[in-house]
């Protein structure tokens, strides 16, 4: 094992492992990402009665103390208030007084309108720590999620070349190539059509590509983090290919997007006339710049890098277009060295967020089983969860409503003994696959299917977390 700076950061030593070095230096990057990350959730944690116990070695941050110690004085006279640290990003910081009920609140509406989440909650993304910002990603704290839908400000992001800043009002659409009548839309022609809202989540293949070989990162944030769940509004992108009338022999479409890297992907056109959305609002708001402002495509569940965001040219043609991100990226080498190209779907996935890495059990006793699990292909039919690692399975309960393409909370009531224990969820969708293990994922594929490149795209393979006697929780990938 490899010691990390803090000394309760232990990480897999890689140096006998068959690992192409373009692909160790990416989980090396996101280790570094993920063990900041935990040591600054450690640093801030706050002393809190519900969650004690669940965190390994949780210690008053500095927050906390001068907090306690200001709440002391308030209560013997010599302070009004209890002075904090900053607040954390999307919060506003206010003095906490040491009894609510003793003095008037804040005033209504003094936020300027828009509000904020509490200053208490500081769950955030992290970032994998790219040679440049423009061209990085951020990953979802799903541990901390409630319910199905990803805050927006929590969805995960992939950039290619930074976020561009666009006025919607000058920003307009293409559509050209093999139609009758090319047009260009303006964001308000495009909010005049019929619309539509649906919930979807979107996931970048590459999610989980860190735990092909063996277990890595350590909390369900590095490991899955690049999913997340929204509800999405726009128009059909049917309804606009009508509107352009498309000519017969037409198979595809390129997607553009305004960005700086120009962002392109070819589309199959019956996927355009099925169910896929020119989408420009997110969780009954306007998209957020990071996920598209003014307009992104929506292709429900397509890869993540398929859904082009700042979209600004669609071009119908009767073949792909072969773009880099289709050839030399985001294609699946196998064991003859070959690439499966345009495997756009997303499997049946699922993944247990409660407990997981990094989280401790204070001790034998009752507790909720919890996670997430979705499928490219539809509904979520079942989830079945093991605790004895994979001898058994059982059924969760599935929380409503269970919706197509879409995540979908499971929970399963276990009664932990407290006995080591390795527990796992599986995902069978409603057309009736079942979510493999990772053996038989790289067993049919291969690991390393080229000299160069190892897999890192669609791993949709069993999650394990091996759960100690002392209630510590850790990433056993491949253990089921």
């Amino acid at each position: 094992m490899t010691k990390a700076e803090n000394p309760d950061l232990t990480y897999p030593d890689l140096s006998e492992l068959d690992i192409p070095k373009d692909k160790l230096a990416l989980m090396e990057g996101m280790k570094e990402a993920e063990k900041r990350a935990l040591m600054a959730r450690k640093a801030e944690l706050e002393e809190c009665e519900c969650r004690e116990g669940m965190f390994p070695n949780p210690v008053a941050s500095r927050r906390s103390f001068f907090a306690g110690a200001a709440a002391a004085a308030a209560a013997a006279g010599s302070l009004p208030m209890v002075a904090r640290a900053a607040a954390p990003p999307g919060a506003k910081e206010f003095e906490v007084p040491p009894d609510p009920t003793k003095v008037q609140g804040r005033l209504t509406n003094d936020d300027g309108g828009y509000g904020s989440r509490s200053q208490f909650e500081d769950e955030v993304r992290w970032r994998f720590p790219t040679k440049t910002k423009e061209s990085s990603w951020t990953m979802t704290p799903l541990a901390a999620g409630m319910g199905m839908i990803t805050p927006s400000g929590l969805h995960f992001e992939r950039h290619h070349g930074g976020i561009p800043t666009i006025n919607p009002a000058s920003h307009s659409l293409i559509v050209h190539g093999m139609c009758d009548t090319p047009k260009k839309y303006s964001v308000a022609d495009l909010k005049r059509f019929p619309s539509d809202s649906r919930i979807n989540f979107i996931e970048c293949s590459g999610n989980g590509l860190t735990e092909f070989k063996a277990p890595y990162l350590k909390t369900v944030q590095g490991t899955h983090g690049l999913t997340s769940n929204s509800e999405w509004t726009g128009v059909p992108l049917s309804t606009i290919l009508d509107e352009v009338g498309v000519k017969p022999g037409a198979a595809w479409i390129l997607a553009e997007g305004a960005d700086a890297a120009v962002m392109t992907r070819s589309v199959p056109i019956d996927k355009a006339w099925s169910d896929a959305m020119i989408a420009y609002g997110q969780n009954g708001e306007a998209l957020r710049p990071e996920q598209g402002y003014p307009i992104r495509l929506m292709l429900p569940g397509y890869e993540g890098n398929t859904h082009i965001k700042w979209l600004r040219r669609l071009e119908i043609s009767d073949k792909p277009f072969q773009t880099r991100e289709e050839t030399s990226k985001y294609t699946d080498v196998v064991k003859d060295g070959k690439a499966r190209q345009f495997s756009f779907t997303m499997e049946a996935k699922s993944v247990i967020t409660f407990p997981s890495g990094e989280m401790k059990l204070p001790g034998p006793g009752f507790y909720e089983i919890t996670g997430l699990a979705w499928s490219g292909r539809g509904r979520v039919k079942d989830v079945e969860v093991s605790t004895d690692g994979g001898k058994t399975w059982h059924l969760a309960s599935l929380q409503g409503p269970i919706l197509p393409i879409s995540h979908t909370r499971f929970r399963f009531p276990w009664m932990w003994d407290g006995n080591p224990a390795l527990i796992a969820s599986r995902c069978i969708d409603e057309t009736g696959y079942m979510q493999p293990t990772i053996a038989s994922i790289n067993e049919v594929r291969g690991v390393n299917g080229h000299p160069k490149f190892a897999s890192i795209y669609h791993l949709n393979g069993i999650m394990a977390w091996a759960i100690g006697a002392d209630g510590s929780v850790v990433n056993a990938a491949h253990k089921v």
